[in-house]
Parts: structure tokens; C-alpha cells; sequence
């Protein structure tokens, strides 16, 4: 039976970037059940790097995120993954958004990011031509980044620190041993087994399912899921966009937002909707709560170039709140060597980096 250190399941952002920094020091193998990396959550996103600013104080959110931002902005340019550190105009179209505005500013700076001002009335619409916003915040360190060549680039790491990569490969169970774990797998068809002295369950949308077929691990520790699909739509034609366009958050997301990206297209998203199942379908019935939303800051917005694009889902862990990201350990569950991962939405590509980090030092303790 092949034996390796680390066995990571899933290869989206957060299973590849953990995989690339654990590789400099074992060996690491990270197993993806599609047969492309970064299908889902990783690649149906906004492909926003954030600056850190909404989150709670302490939470893993507002730590890892502009930790992970930090990190990020030198690896893309290290491996020439392309980037824009385009800004962010954060705008309340009312008295009473100007307000949150404030608390949103204390949010940031709460979590060490110091970098945001006031826009001026000038500033805006010099900022944002065509915007109609009574107040706005400006976040410079805000950007946009091509995950596709991202992920690349972690998969480019760990195949140099002779760490692999494969696809096509399902992962069925896993039982504790006295020196790891003995892990069944499917790889494209074929029955295998290896044993790992550590697993990192990192699937995403398939954590839950995965945690639940790893044996000794009480389901006490493996939190509901709830699958929120948030819809894109795409503006064809010309458009006033330098800058990334957010209004004030909602429940579940930032909103409706406008963001621009590499190729200058212009695309506003995503909405937030509880769904039963697993889909991505699109719903061009939703247009005209878009325009709705779109209008209250873009006034000019013509809706016949509005047209529906992509969804994406998010795994939500509860279904009123903000939630956290759930980064469990031996000293939460008991199991030496198990590291799950449990709701990584956003920001958890800006974050990847610093998860990579937090992952390892956990698994080092």
C-alpha cells in the first residue's frame, strides 16, 4: 500500500493552496473527484481579491482575509498570475446606508485595515461617473484576479515540490490506523487504498459528505449545510466602470455589486437565494429584480444589455447570520492528523494563502 504524509481532498483554491505550502515540507498528494481542478465554488465567484474590511473583529474571516490578501498580491506577481488592484468605491445611496458606511469604516478598521477614506462629492463622480451615491468609501487595496491561472499557478508549486495533483478521483472513506489513516478511493473507476499520516478534507460543497465518511469522527462535529446560489447577470456594451461598485451588505453577501473584470467586462451579481439541491441553473426571471437593485446606483442602466451569465453557490452553515469559517482540528474533534474545513465562501480565495498557513500550524501542533 502506497504511503504518503498528507492527503488533501479537493482541488479548488483552498485544497490547492494548502497543498502547495504543505509540499515544502512532506508529501503531499491532493485527490479531485471532477475531472478539472476548481470547478465549482473556486471558479463561480466574483474573482475579487478583498481588502478584509466587513468582517467581524477576530473572527477567521477578518484575520485570514487580510492576512491572505497580503500574501496574495506578491504570489501573483511572483507567478505572473494576472491581477488589477482596480479599488473598491464601498456607496450609500441614502441617509440611512451613509450611516452604515460609518460602521462599516470601524469594521475595517478593526480589523487592521487602515487604508480606506472618504470620497468627496467630487471624488465620486470622478470615481464613479453616472453613480448616484450621497457617500462613499474608497478601498484601494480592493482587487480583481484571474482565479483559472491562479489555481495553476498552486498546482505549478506542488508538482515542483514533487507533490501531485489528481484528478478523476473519489474519495470513499477513510479509517483510523495506528500511523494515520487507511483511505479508500475511486480513481476513475478503480478501487484503491493508500495510507496518509494526515487528511485534510477541503471539498467545499462535499465537506459535510466527506466528514460524514470518515470513521470515528462524531457527526456533532459536522455542521449543517445549506447551499445559496448566488446569480451573475453580464452587461454587454460600453459602461463608466473604472472601479469596483459595492452598496452596503446584506444578510447573506455584499450585495449586488458591479465588478469589472481582467478583460474590462462588466458584470453585477451575485443575488442570494436558499436552494434543496446542488445546480447551477439560472434564472432569467430574476432580470428584474437586477435592473431594481442596479438602478438604485446606476440610474443610466440600460436593461436590454443586461443578460443572465453564471450562478455560483456558497456553503452556508446556518441561514440567518454571518458565519464564520470552520477550520477544525484534533483539538476540536480528537482525531490527530484530521483537518476539516467546513463553509469557505468568500473571502476564501482572497484568504487562501493564510488558510494554507493556519492549516499547516494546526496540523503542527
Amino acid at each position: 500500500m502506497e504511503s504518503i504524509d498528507t492527503l488533501i481532498i479537493g482541488a479548488g483554491v483552498i485544497g490547492l493552496a494548502i497543498a502547495a505550502e504543505l509540499s515544502k515540507q512532506q508529501n503531499v498528494i491532493v485527490i479531485e473527484q471532477n475531472a478539472h481542478f476548481g470547478e465549482h465554488t473556486s471558479s463561480r465567484n466574483s474573482e475579487v481579491i478583498h481588502a478584509g474590511i466587513y468582517y467581524p473583529k477576530n473572527s477567521l474571516k477578518a484575520k485570514l482575509c487580510v492576512s491572505g490578501k497580503n500574501r496574495l498580491y506578491p504570489h501573483c506577481s511572483s507567478f505572473h498570475v494576472p491581477f488589477h488592484k482596480i479599488g473598491k468605491l464601498i456607496i450609500a445611496t441614502n441617509n440611512d446606508d451613509a450611516e452604515k458606511l460609518e460602521t462599516i469604516k470601524q469594521h475595517a478598521n478593526d480589523n487592521s485595515v487602515n487604508d480606506l477614506r472618504w470620497l468627496s462629492a467630487t471624488e465620486i463622480k470622478r470615481y464613479a461617473p453616472e453613480i448616484n451615491a450621497v457617500a462613499a468609501l474608497f478601498s484601494p487595496s480592493t482587487g480583481i484576479i484571474d482565479s483559472h491561472q491562479y489555481m495553476l499557478s498552486l498546482i505549478t508549486q506542488l508538482e515542483q515540490n514533487n507533490g501531485a495533483y489528481v484528478a478523476r478521483t473519489r474519495f470513499i472513506n477513510a479509517k483510523k490506523c495506528s500511523n494515520g489513516f487507511i483511505v479508500t478511493l475511486d480513481c476513475d473507476g478503480e478501487i484503491m487504498q493508500l495510507n496518509c499520516r494526515n487528511l485534510i478534507n477541503a471539498a467545499g460543497l462535499f465537506a459535510q459528505q466527506v466528514a460524514q465518511t470518515i470513521e470515528g469522527l462524531p457527526n456533532s462535529y459536522i455542521p449543517a449545510l445549506y447551499y445559496c446560489r448566488g446569480q451573475y447577470f453580464s452587461y454587454q456594451g460600453s459602461h463608466p466602470f473604472k472601479h469596483l461598485i459595492y452598496p452596503v451588505p446584506e444578510e447573506h453577501g455584499l450585495g449586488i455589486h458591479a465588478t469589472v473584470d481582467l478583460m474590462g467586462q462588466l458584470k453585477f451579481g451575485p443575488d442570494t437565494e436558499f436552494i434543496d439541491s446542488l445546480n447551477y441553473q439560472t434564472d432569467e426571471q430574476q432580470k428584474a429584480k437586477f435592473v431594481t437593485a442596479i438602478k438604485r446606483y446606476w440610474p443610466k442602466l440600460n436593461p436590454n444589455k443586461l443578460h443572465i451569465d453564471y450562478a455560483g453557490i456558497r456553503p452556508k452553515l446556518q441561514l440567518k447570520g454571518q458565519q464564520d469559517f470552520v477550520i477544525q482540528s484534533h483539538r476540536d474533534h480528537g482525531i490527530q492528523g484530521l483537518i476539516n474545513l467546513f463553509g469557505i465562501e468568500s473571502p476564501g480565495l482572497t484568504a487562501s494563502l493564510a488558510i494554507a498557513e493556519y492549516v499547516c500550524c494546526q496540523l503542527g501542533e
